[in-house]
């Protein structure tokens, strides 16, 4: 007898063996708190652009919201429950940005692509969330003489490059509380804020596009998400500030045959004036369960 999908359970191809476990359903369906885990070190390094430059990178129903900065963020997530402990690599650009839909007002951070060094979180986060995930390999840092330099590469071929100098460390005091970027304003609900249209939904911003089989130029699902900014469980427990460069490889298609075209779009933004470089440490977070589709 064929097999039924069981309601409320969370399946991913291939469904025939029953619900898969991952990021927000365990092996016995419960969930993962990430209160003590993961722990995860940042590497970012950001740099002012031009606005026609960012503009040309968004979707419909985005607008680029304040200066033209953009972030290149390099982070090594370790002790991760939800993969019994073991751990992986990010490497994220982001940009600051706006949506406004029909029903939605959201800003934060839009983050255009995220590449990663393990399949499982590139999986889950596309099907499940909505992430722009995409593969590469991200080796650790390498530091020496004051310098620490990250890199990222696709079947050998280095893509990025980022380097960080000159780091001085954060007091402890300005480092306390949530590690998120995005604050919802002081006093005011975001769900209420969203439907009186008195403050926009902060949190990251992505756009979500599957497309159709067999009808190639239609989409399954074609739509804004976000990730709410409030992560309770997130500690920063260490932070550094300093001066950093990063620089994006130009790459010709037999280099980076599926990839070449997000790499050169990277490597053509003119880079007007660097704006620092940090070191995050941080402890906690959440498994993203609070995701929303904007309208």
């Amino acid at each position: 007898m064929p097999y039924k999908l069981q309601p409320g359970r969370m399946y991913m191809m291939p469904t025939h063996f029953g619900p898969g476990a991952g990021p927000r359903q365990g092996p016995d369906g419960r969930g993962f708190d990430c209160k003590d885990s993961p722990r995860t070190t940042s590497y970012s390094v950001s740099f002012l652009t031009r606005a026609d430059q960012l503009d040309a990178l968004l979707p419909q129903g985005f607008s680029l919201a304040g200066e033209p900065v953009i972030t290149v963020t390099v982070s090594y997530i370790t002790e991760i429950e939800w993969l019994a402990g073991r751990g992986y690599n990010t490497l994220g650009v982001s940009f600051p940005a706006e949506y406004t839909g029909e029903r939605d007002r959201a800003r934060g951070s839009f983050l255009a692509v995220l590449w990663e060094n393990l399949a499982d979180p590139i999986l889950t986060g596309r099907e499940q969330l909505g992430f722009s995930k995409i593969y590469c390999a991200i080796q650790p840092p390498v530091v020496l003489n004051g310098h620490t330099r990250c890199t990222a590469d696709w079947l050998g071929f280095v893509f990025m490059d980022m380097c960080l100098a000159e780091m001085t460390g954060v007091p402890a005091s300005e480092t306390e509380g949530e590690a998120a970027v995005e604050v919802a304003p002081d006093g005011v609900d975001e769900d209420v804020a969203a439907e009186t249209g008195q403050e926009p939904l902060t949190g990251t911003l992505h756009y979500k596009y599957i497309p159709r089989t067999g009808e190639w130029g239609r989409a399954d699902a074609a739509y804004a998400v976000l990730t709410p900014s409030h992560t309770p469980n997130r500690r920063v427990t260490a932070q550094q500030t300093g001066r950093g460069s990063v620089r994006f490889h130009r790459a010709e298609w037999q280099d980076l045959p599926t990839q070449y075209h997000i790499v050169n779009a990277f490597s053509e933004l003119e880079q007007v004036a660097f704006r620092g470089a940090n070191i995050v440490e941080t402890v906690g977070g959440k498994d993203l369960s609070d995701q929303r589709i904007l309208k």
